[in-house]
This record gives structure tokens, sequence and C-alpha cells, in this order.
């Protein structure tokens, strides 16, 4: 019985670190988290509702991920969008999604890649007539559903893990720099396009290298501003 107990207990303990987890990630995407913020253990688990015991034990895990810098005496800081950051996690990007992109070549169905060719089409056709923040909003929802498509697809979980890591940063700064627009949004699909009509084509060169100038572009629109 009491190994049991302990089983159960380590599983509710795992559970309640992932769950602080993504309150954190939460609280970056929705702004109550500023890249460059200074902030206390205190307005964390104020902010987050969280205890001071599940914070700590939550912290080595955002530093050692890049998401925190925990400066002694002077608190927590969210790491600034700035051109290092960008460059490498883009630089990242890229590394992660040519692997899944040839990946996709050998294993995704063309039954899902033409669903995809129409999803973008259509968005692309409903932003021309109506660029609605809702149309946006759906837009962002198809734009980060193919990139994941592509990056579950592969069936490697460190690639997966490290994606994930990394999207948060990508996230950050498509929220501060390159958030799709009516202008942004026929471009990058675009983009998707390309890569989606070379996978059809099962073209080992056309394909890796679509996506590298989609990853290229939404680089240097970051880099720009």
């Amino acid at each position: 019985m009491a190994a049991g107990r302990g089983g159960a207990s380590k599983r509710h303990d795992g559970t309640v670190r992932q769950s602080a987890y993504h309150q954190f990630q939460d609280a970056l995407l929705d702004g109550r988290l500023r890249p460059g913020q200074l902030v206390s253990q205190r307005e964390l688990v104020e902010l987050m509702h969280l205890s001071i015991g599940a914070l700590r034990e939550l912290l080595p895990r955002l530093e050692s991920e890049g998401l925190i810098h925990v400066l002694p005496q002077r608190g927590i800081q969210i790491p600034a969008i700035d051109l290092p950051m960008i460059r490498d996690a883009f630089q990242m990007r890229a590394a992660l999604e040519r692997e899944a992109v040839l990946n996709a070549l050998r294993t995704m169905p063309d039954e899902v890649l033409r669903t995809q060719l129409d999803l973008h089409r259509e968005i692309i056709e409903a932003v021309r007539e109506n660029p609605s923040e809702e149309i946006l909003q759906r837009g962002q929802e198809v734009d980060t559903g193919f990139h994941m498509l592509l990056i579950r697809e592969t069936g490697n979980e460190l690639i997966k893990a490290a994606y994930d890591i990394n999207s948060i940063r990508i996230r950050l700064i498509k929220l501060d720099r390159i958030k799709l627009s009516s202008i942004t949004l026929p471009a990058a699909f675009a983009d998707h396009i390309a890569v989606i009509e070379a996978l059809l084509a099962r073209d080992p060169v056309a394909a890796p290298a679509a996506m590298d100038r989609h990853i290229a572009n939404a680089r240097e629109r970051a880099l720009e501003l």
C-alpha cells in the first residue's frame, strides 16, 4: 500500500510542476510577464497563484531552458527580445523544421497535405475579403498548427521537446514584432503553400528550401523592427 501511495504522490507532484510550468508560459504569452521585466519570487507567487515551494521547484527548469535569468540579490529577469535572442531562436527553428520537412517528405499522407493546402487558401481569401480580428486569429491558429503538424509527424520526442521550448521564444518574438496582420499573413501563408506543394510533389530539394526561405523571411521581419 505504501508503495502505491508513493507512486500517486510522485504523479501528483509531476502534475503540479507541469501545471506551474504552463502557468508561467501563459503569463508570458498573455502579457502579464514582459520581456526584460525584473520580478521577485513573491511577485511570481502572487501572479501565478503558486506556493513558494512550487515556484522554487520550477525556477531551475525555467533557468535551464533560458526562459528566466536568476539574478542574486536582485530577482528574476524575463529575457529581453534582442538581436541575439532572435537570431538564436530562428536558427534553432530552422534546424528543427528542416528535419521535420525531410521526414514529412517520406511519411506525411497526401490527404493531410491537401487539407492543409485548402485551409491556407481559405484563410488567404478570407483575409482579402474581411481582415477582421477573428479571421486573423484563425489564421494564427492555422499557422501554428501547420508547424506543429510537421514536428509531431517526426515522432521524435527529443525534437518535439526542443521545439516546444524554442516555440515559446518564437511566440514571444511574434507577439512583440511580427504578429500576423492583413499585410504579413498572405506572405507567410504563401511561404507555407510553397512548402506544402513541394511536399505533395515529394521534391527533396524544393521542400526544405521552401521552409528555409519561410523561416528566413520571418526572421528578417523580426530583425527589421
